[in-house]
């Protein structure tokens, strides 16, 4: 779906329970514009500073669930405020937006908001944020039982070996064996080797492999 504007009588319905009056306070605050798109593969939300003729911008993955949409929005709430504070002299996810997200991430993992198996893989994720929201392997792995679809989709880790997989651009793989962390695959069009993360999103391939 393209993006729209979330009215926030609606935001409700995408976080968890208990988080709503806080996030709408910082929303409000900082008069943030948000905006809820569809699935984006390459990010899960994004981050647009205030100039003289626009308000902060934010926009989260509308397809998330209620507990990696709020991670999510705290991550991009996180730069604007290192920017309110820093202006354009901190990097993107340097020192002071790790200190800002750990801050701001801790009040909700405080108030016992999430589960208690994502609750310790934030409290792990908490000694030095990610750049990307949810990225920690593990992280990744315990929302993912909180989804209500994954629409087809499953982990690299989760394709039986040598069975074929496609990612979102139409490529096609053949899985192989892991290498450390990552998983060895070839693509089957030109025979070309991949490095895959094992919590990388694809959709499985019913058809045998020919090469």
């Amino acid at each position: 779906m393209p993006k729209q504007e979330a009215p926030l009588s609606q935001l409700n319905t995408f976080l968890p329970s208990g988080t709503y009056a806080t996030v709408e306070e910082y929303l409000r605050f900082y008069k943030i514009h948000l905006t809820i798109t569809g699935r984006r593969k390459s990010i899960l939300g994004d981050y647009r500073h205030r100039t003289h003729f626009n308000n902060h911008r934010i926009s989260v993955n509308g397809n998330l669930n209620k507990y990696a949409f709020l991670i999510t929005l705290l991550h991009e709430i996180a730069h604007l405020l290192t920017f309110e504070k820093y202006g354009n002299k901190a990097m993107a996810h340097g020192a002071e937006w790790k200190s800002l997200y750990a801050s701001l991430l801790k009040q909700f993992v405080d108030n016992k908001i999430f589960p208690a198996d994502v609750e310790k893989e934030l409290l792990i994720s908490l000694r030095d944020p990610a750049a990307t929201s949810c990225a920690e392997d593990g992280l990744i792995r315990v929302l993912r039982k909180y989804d209500t679809s994954t629409n087809g989709y499953k982990l690299v880790e989760e394709i039986p070996l040598h069975e074929l997989f496609k990612i979102d651009d139409g490529k096609i793989f053949k899985k192989g064996e892991q290498q450390r962390k990552r998983f060895k695959c070839v693509e089957v069009k030109t025979g070309r080797v991949y490095l895959f993360s094992p919590v990388y999103e694809v959709e499985q391939l019913n058809r045998k492999p020919t090469i």
